[in-house]
């Protein structure tokens, strides 16, 4: 009965997620300016190295998928449910009146946290491959760097943020508060070594690297900041709602949860 409930529960945030997404890609991507890499960007050399880099992440999140969801049947529901979650989250314009501007999260933040780094990478590539594909966000020569930033940079940054600071006792709010925060600004960081390392030729790569860092804290720096507190909001609202869900999930032990 209770499964029949959770399965229940799941389809209502789907149907959801699906209205909001038809919502982001009628009314929102025209003015929309995606932070994925776009086509064409980065050189040949350099778009193939990211993609031997993202390779291997997607190859043991695909793994991991396989192996949790032979254990238990109800997790590839909660892996698409948070699938459509990133993807909506991360097609998100948020005007940024520093820049004049709109940016997004990334949304890896609470992935990384709820299903572990290899899923929240594999969810990322599916939703960053939709996003290339339809959106024109980012684009599919520049697929493994963008997997690489806010995949693998943003879940591991979560992911470890989290357990780090929960491990030392910080409370679950703080917790997610700087899961989030980190896991957009890790994204954000490596994109900026990614653009540097592609575009400098030939002149020294740290300079470069910091005028695109520059670039992007009029933007990234209230948007972390944002992200942080979605994080926050959703871990918060799990543990009070249902904390036998991160119990199932790993993210608290079962002497944790309040009584």
């Amino acid at each position: 009965m209770e499964n029949q409930d959770i399965k229940t529960k799941i389809q209502k945030y789907r149907f959801f997620l699906f209205l909001l997404t038809v919502y982001c890609l009628l009314f929102t991507v025209q003015d929309a300016h995606a932070m994925h890499i776009s086509e064409g960007i980065l050189p040949f050399n350099w778009a193939a190295f990211w993609f031997l880099v993202a390779l291997p992440f997607v190859a043991f999140g695909l793994y991991r998928l396989r192996k949790l969801s032979a254990v238990d049947l109800s997790f590839k529901p909660l892996v698409g449910l948070m699938a459509a979650v990133v993807f909506v989250i991360s097609c998100m314009p948020i005007p940024v009146p520093t820049a004049g501007t709109c940016s997004h999260p990334c949304g890896t933040g609470i992935s990384g946290i709820l299903l572990g780094p290899l899923i929240s990478i594999l969810i990322t590539a599916v939703a960053l491959f939709i996003q290339a594909l339809f959106l024109a966000h980012g684009g599919l020569s520049t697929w493994g760097a963008d997997i690489v930033s806010m995949g693998v940079a943003g879940s591991f940054a979560g992911f470890l943020t989290f357990r780090a600071l929960r491990r030392v006792k910080i409370n679950m709010a703080i917790a997610g508060f700087m899961a989030g925060l980190f896991a957009d600004w890790a994204t954000y960081l490596t994109t900026s070594v990614e653009l540097a390392s592609g575009i400098r030729g030939d002149s020294p790569f740290l300079p470069l690297f910091w005028k695109i860092v520059i670039a992007f804290i009029p933007t990234q720096l209230p948007l972390g900041i944002i992200e942080g507190a979605m994080t926050a909001g959703m871990v918060v609202l799990l543990y009070k709602k249902r904390p036998d869900l991160l119990v199932k999930m790993r993210v608290l032990k079962p002497e944790e949860v309040a009584i």
